[in-house]
């Protein structure tokens, strides 16, 4: 392993929200929430430990996605291993958008919502991306230049922007 894997195996990123738990949980949950921010496509999970999820692209795909996808399709997928509505959420993680990022393992994503004070809410995400080191390239926003995005910093900035003013960044 390469320190470059080793450096991004897990990766947390942390956003304080004017909102209160069950408004975060549901921007994340909710697919008339979760396709408005982010990447645009909707996602739909099954809200039971074994529950699938999927994360399918948007509408219109961006710059730069690979020419084989089509709008619509399943971007995303994992399935649901613990989840405590509305303070956590754990996953399986997969993007299998091409063939370096199919031959990698499910990732895991954590997702933990505390309330704190004067109706600010802690979102933490933990991704860990063991065996993964392309999907946490991705993640990390290092691909940005190359049309990737930025990753979890820009997904969850734009959440923090949508749930609390209702636009997001493509509105």
């Amino acid at each position: 392993m390469s320190a470059t894997e080793k450096d991004l195996s897990t990766q947390v990123y942390r956003v304080y929200i004017r909102a209160t738990p069950q408004a975060i949980w549901d921007a994340i949950t909710k697919p008339e929430w979760n396709a408005r921010y982010g990447f645009g496509g909707r996602g739909e999970y099954e809200l039971r430990p074994g529950g699938a999820y999927r994360g399918f692209l948007p509408d219109e795909m961006p710059a730069g996605a690979p020419p084989d996808l089509t709008a619509s399709e399943v971007g995303v997928h994992g399935q649901v291993i613990e989840l405590d509505p509305p303070h956590k959420l754990v996953l399986t993680w997969w993007m299998p958008m091409d063939a370096t990022l199919r031959s990698e393992p499910f990732t895991r994503l954590t997702y933990e919502i505390e309330e704190g004070q004067g109706g600010v809410t802690k979102l933490t995400v933990i991704h860990d991306f063991t065996g993964a080191p392309q999907h946490a390239a991705i993640l990390s926003g290092q691909l940005e230049a190359d049309g990737a995005g930025g990753g979890w910093s820009w997904v969850l900035s734009d959440l923090k922007t949508l749930v609390e003013t209702g636009r997001a960044f493509q509105d």
